[in-house]
């Protein structure tokens, strides 16, 4: 996820979340925040080891359900176990829903929503290979201010309907990948990390649509 702490990622202040309205946990209300955390005026590309531990700054973090739907029309998700390996330490060995990372600099100069989408796409070409097409839609926003990661870093989460339940890793530290019902995934939830059992808890309740 990323290049490295030295690299320069896109952030918001945390004062401009708190203007638009702070929430706890997923918010379905994408038009609401969407306009102000991604417009340049506000965001900055900043030192990844410097914001990991400065909560002023939330770290803006694409994050992507993969969904397919089965022969019975039954909606099957992507998830994973984050290897050793992960960069980020706090995350290692949990299994996860989302695949995603942060927006870097080299993704355009702009920091604005032409650089997130580049971003998105860049953090999935490079965690996953996807066989056929999808259709993907913005469907909320992630915030946990109840643990050191999710201090730091907002989720704002996209549902990609795929066409074939075809994904393969294209990184050692995504591993035991496959397609799940919601139902068996809920029954597994405690093995998730927080952004993944509030994303589990948001489809549950019908919040991603």
């Amino acid at each position: 996820m990323g290049e490295g702490l030295a690299e320069e990622v896109l952030v918001v202040p945390r004062a401009v979340l708190e203007t638009v309205g702070m929430f706890q946990g997923f918010c379905s209300d994408v038009s609401r925040y969407l306009p102000s955390l991604l417009d340049p005026a506000n965001t900055s590309w900043r030192t990844r080891a410097v914001v990991e531990e400065d909560p002023s700054f939330k770290q803006l973090i694409p994050y992507c359900v993969l969904r397919w739907h089965d022969v019975d029309g039954v909606a099957r998700y992507f998830a994973y176990t984050r290897g050793g390996g992960q960069q980020e330490a706090r995350l290692r060995a949990k299994r996860s829903l989302g695949i995603g990372g942060h927006i870097s600099s080299i993704d355009g100069e702009h920091g604005d929503d032409r650089s997130y989408e580049s971003g998105m796409r860049r953090e999935l070409d490079e965690e996953v290979a996807i066989v056929g097409g999808y259709r993907s839609s913005c469907v909320g926003l992630i915030n946990d201010d109840a643990t050191p990661v999710g201090s730091v870093h907002l989720g704002i989460v996209h549902v990609l309907d795929l066409e074939f339940a075809e994904v393969a890793s294209r990184e050692a530290d995504l591993v035991d990948g496959g397609f799940h019902s919601l139902a068996e995934l809920q029954a597994d939830r405690e093995r998730f990390e927080t952004w993944s059992q509030i994303a589990l808890d948001a489809l549950a309740a019908g919040g991603m649509g």
